[in-house]
């Protein structure tokens, strides 16, 4: 573990983020991630791997997230690996919730 992921994790730890039931990471992908960034995720996935679960939403596929921690494929194997073992994958195609609800009001007021 890196030294930089290293102290982040012992933040978080401190502020009682990771010794939850359920930690939320929402929106992983949406923006590039540092390699800090990434190994922060990899310290989480690992620490929190057997002691609670863990919920992160995405808008990439398994086959995509190699380009998202920093394009490092071998840190994105490393976090996958953790993630998915005893995991439940669910891929959810539909139609944006926001732009469901502008279609919505752009109809109702034709």
């Amino acid at each position: 573990m890196r030294q930089d992921a290293a102290v982040a994790l012992a933040r978080l730890r401190r502020r009682k983020y990771v010794n939850v039931a359920l930690l939320v990471i929402d929106e992983v992908g949406f923006e590039p991630m540092s390699k800090p960034d990434a190994s922060l995720i990899f310290c989480l996935a690992s620490y929190c791997y057997g002691r609670g679960s863990i919920l992160i939403t995405t808008n990439k596929g398994i086959k995509d997230w190699p380009e998202i921690p920093a394009g490092d494929e071998v840190l994105a194997a490393a976090i996958l690996d953790r993630l998915l073992h005893k995991s439940h994958v669910l891929n959810i195609k539909c139609r944006r919730y926001r732009l469901r609800e502008l279609e919505h009001a752009a109809n109702t007021r034709s």
